[in-house]
């Protein structure tokens, strides 16, 4: 195990502990708490909470005024991700049966409304106002309230997506901004506000976390259509199923002769569509060059990513963070 996987694992323990904490399963109603922690205890790298922890620690902070918050992020996180997976129909997340697959629609959207509670209370009940000033607890909270309000804009944007034939990379790039980056650069930018950085370091590790998301999300799109299913965790081609306008999609179409284009459209948003039908289309989608084009512009986020590092002096926190976006941009293998 390299040194950044086993304090990735490290980091995602103690993260781990602290949500048991927070979202304690001991709660009433018994069946509100479980379904909560049940994507939570279903696994996850905890890799938002590493990059509040690793922020905080770059600029000379203490790891422990910064756990509440990096916490909050993966609650935050999780939310998203039962709201998603109800929108998405979506049976599967991380190898289990989603929320509203096993507890139906109605206990999921509750679960997601806890868990969204749980985020604010964590910080404030949690942050010691003795080590961290409370101008600095306000500030993370107003800035984790900014990020949801993207996240909200940048979901919209993507249901609206696959209503529309033609989407541009300039509109793909907007949504990803909101829906994934937003909550990497908040990650990024909570970790040094909680650390004491000043306000060019904070706008540094933002566009740390921006640059890193974009790619991660990049990344995820072309996962979708070639990762191995056991690895995925869920149904490869689902994004085409759904008519999901990924980067990969966008430049397909903008790059297809008018019958490839037709039996492309015929399959995105298709429900219906067979395991083959999903198939050939990858297939086509491959053949234009596009999931060649996601990675080439993942990696051009994921240089951008390090660049935004290079005023911080050497030291194992600075590339720690280096190691991280070459573990993102590492995931298409």
């Amino acid at each position: 195990m390299s040194r950044l996987s086993s304090q990735i694992a490290e980091s995602a323990e103690k993260v781990n502990r602290f949500i048991e904490k927070v979202v304690d399963l001991e709660g009433e109603p018994e069946l509100l708490y479980r379904a909560a922690r049940h994507i939570i205890d279903a696994g996850g790298k905890r890799l938002r909470p590493f990059l509040v922890l690793k922020s905080c620690r770059l600029v000379g902070g203490r790891e422990e005024d910064a756990m509440p918050t990096a916490a909050a992020l993966e609650l935050l996180h999780t939310f998203t991700l039962l709201h998603d997976d109800i929108m998405d129909q979506d049976e599967k997340r991380r190898g289990v049966p989603t929320v509203h697959n096993q507890w139906g629609v109605p206990i999921a959207i509750v679960a997601g409304d806890l868990l969204f509670a749980k985020v604010y209370e964590a910080i404030t009940k949690f942050t010691d106002p003795k080590h961290v000033a409370p101008e600095r607890i306000l500030q993370v909270l107003k800035e984790i309230s900014e990020a949801t309000t993207n996240i909200c804009e940048g979901q919209t944007r993507d249901m609206m997506f696959e209503s529309k034939e033609t989407v541009s990379e300039n509109e793909y790039f907007r949504m990803i901004q909101a829906k994934t980056a937003a909550l990497f650069k908040v990650s990024a930018r909570c970790g040094g506000i909680l650390g004491g950085a000043k306000k060019s370091q904070v706008d540094r590790l933002g566009e740390f976390g921006r640059y890193a998301g974009i790619a991660f999300q990049v990344i995820d799109d072309v996962l979708g259509l070639i990762a191995d299913e056991k690895v995925l965790k869920k149904p490869v081609g689902s994004d085409i199923r759904e008519g999901k306008r990924t980067l990969i999609v966008v430049h397909a179409l903008e790059n297809a002769s008018k019958n490839q284009r037709k039996t492309i459209l015929e399959t995105l948003g298709n429900q219906a569509a067979s395991p083959e039908q999903i198939r050939e289309t990858v297939e086509m989608i491959n053949s234009l060059g596009a999931i060649d084009h996601a990675k080439e512009v993942a990696e051009k986020y994921i240089v951008r990513a390090r660049e935004a590092l290079a005023g911080f002096p050497a030291s194992e926190d600075r590339e720690d963070l280096i190691s991280l976006s070459d573990l993102i941009f590492a995931r298409q293998h």
